[in-house]
């Protein structure tokens, strides 16, 4: 359920896992212009990863571990007054454990993204449908394709292109773990007292103006910044994708 707006936000967090929306939230987010440009930037679970995304030396003071998380903080705000930062969950507990040694005598994740960030919102990217969740991950893994702009050109490539082959064993595994990086979420929130603002991928994709007006109207940021921003990627959800989901339900209704 929607929380209460947050005027005067120094930072937000999207709380999410993939294929849930969060590239196009992201994007969207950026073309605004008030919302900083959230991604990434602490995605990969090593800060000597981090370390090389933001050149830091590994002599920088006060330490690279606060360089790093100064550069991100500039990345993020991107000349503006607000930090965006897209956090996938199996990056988070590496990332709550850096803010632990960065912080050493607060106590409690919430309290060091604080000190970290400033007053930070949370927003929760999540998507219901787990099986299509699923599909479209191994879609992506085997494909090597990720992400599509508008206008139908490749975004994101992480491997050359192969052709998938349906793996119902693949498809269990996706999907118990996104329950699974669901459930952790939720039990984090609990945890930490945080009550975010949930959106739903599936809201997102139906209505992706709408559903940025509400997300800047939460963070306190004007929501008619939405107006006339242009979608900036193009879903991947095709006929394969429908197939797969049709079958892997059919299959495991059967047993």
């Amino acid at each position: 359920m929607p929380g209460t707006p947050r005027p005067g936000i120094d930072a937000y967090i999207l709380c999410t896992a993939p294929r849930s929306g969060s590239t196009l939230l992201c994007r969207l987010l950026l073309a605004t212009g008030v919302a900083g440009r959230p991604g990434s930037h602490f995605h990969e679970p090593a800060l000597a990863h981090w370390m090389q995304v933001y050149g830091i030396a590994p002599d920088a003071r006060p330490s690279p571990r606060a360089a790093v998380f100064a550069a991100a903080l500039a990345r993020g705000r991107d000349g503006g007054a607000v930090f965006g930062l897209r956090l996938q969950r199996r990056s988070a507990e590496y990332f709550f454990g850096q803010l632990a040694e960065l912080y050493p005598g607060m106590s409690g994740d919430r309290a060091r993204i604080a000190a970290a960030f400033g007053q930070t919102a949370y927003l929760y990217l999540h998507r219901e449908d787990k099986v299509a969740q699923a599909v479209s991950r191994a879609l992506a893994e085997q494909s090597g394709l990720w992400h599509r702009h508008a206008d139908g050109s490749e975004l994101e490539r992480m491997a050359p292109p192969k052709e998938p082959v349906y793996d119902a064993a693949l498809l269990r595994a996706h999907v118990a773990q996104h329950t699974a990086w669901d459930a952790a979420w939720r039990d984090w929130f609990a945890i930490a007292g945080v009550r975010p603002f949930e959106i739903r991928y599936e809201d997102l994709a139906a209505a992706p103006h709408a559903t940025l007006a509400a997300v800047l109207a939460h963070l306190g940021l004007p929501a008619d910044a939405a107006r006339g921003v242009a979608v900036p990627t193009a879903r991947l959800w095709d006929a394969r994708n429908a197939a797969w989901c049709a079958r892997f339900r059919a299959e495991r209704g059967s047993g």
